[in-house]
């Protein structure tokens, strides 16, 4: 995956993640001879957790955002001259094939318009549920 704002800030809850078992982990021994560390261990399993599930949450999002969409610009040769035509082109893996696909002409689409086609159509290649589309609209806001 490339990086993007919802896999980066994954990364980021994961690593919390393992830190605050780690701490558990060694607050639950040091419960043997402190009995308020078995509260605190506790305490951190449940952030550990919890840190573990908004990551678990976010795979499908940092998904959805990984998406490159360009210009494609074709020329033609006609019996009356050269004619350059531009249109939007976005692709994305599925399994392990690249996509690509049509958006639409440059001339009736701006960039933000094309995104938001692309991440719909590949919301729907990719099954995605409309949580996840709202929640990296909400993302990028």
């Amino acid at each position: 995956m490339h990086k993007t704002e919802a896999g980066e800030k994954r990364k980021a809850l994961q690593k919390e993640a393992l830190a605050l078992a780690r701490d558990g982990k060694a607050a639950m021994k040091a419960a043997k001879i402190l009995p308020v560390a078995g509260e605190k261990a506790r305490e951190l399993q449940e952030e550990a957790d919890k840190a573990r599930s908004e990551a678990v949450a976010l795979r499908p999002v940092a998904r959805l955002e990984d998406l490159n969409v360009w210009i494609m610009e074709k020329t033609k040769t006609t019996k009356k001259g050269s004619r350059s035509y531009r249109y939007w082109m976005a692709n994305w893996r599925e399994g392990g094939k690249v996509r690509n696909v049509h958006l639409g002409s440059c001339g009736k689409m701006d960039e933000e318009t094309a995104r938001q086609k692309a991440r719909e159509l590949k919301a729907v290649a990719l099954c995605m549920s409309e949580q996840v589309i709202q929640r990296v609209s909400e993302l990028e806001r």
